[in-house]
């Protein structure tokens, strides 16, 4: 026969070990645990948005300066009228691609380095 309070103990070691293994677990007060870091985790991820939106700008940045630096400023901003005269997508591709003075000043060094 299985002694009562074995059957008792295996039961709460069973659910330790199911607390344990969905990330649970037990931690005195004023240590650094896991809830401590789980909780830095959360904070990190508030603002996971900001730096992919930002390579984005920044390589659509660097094409546009690549672009103008190699086929200069009347053929770029030749291309540029010629969507403008296109659809809506055209028209909007033009906005975007519109040379403005940040890129006129990193074709200008690009240029100035021989890309």
């Amino acid at each position: 026969m299985l002694d009562p309070n074995l059957r008792d103990f295996q039961g709460r070691v069973a659910r330790i070990e199911k607390t344990h293994a969905a990330g649970g677990g037990f931690e005195a007060e004023g240590t650094l645990g896991m809830f401590y870091y789980n909780s830095l985790k959360i904070q990190r991820r508030r603002g996971t948005w900001i730096f992919p939106v930002a390579l984005v700008f920044a390589t659509i940045l660097a094409m546009k300066a690549a672009v103008l630096a190699s086929i200069g400023g009347d053929a770029y901003a030749a291309r540029i009228a010629s969507l403008r005269s296109g659809g809506m997508v055209d028209v909007l591709g033009s906005w975007v691609l519109q040379a403005d003075p940040v890129t006129v000043k990193l074709a200008a060094l690009m240029h100035g380095l021989g890309i």
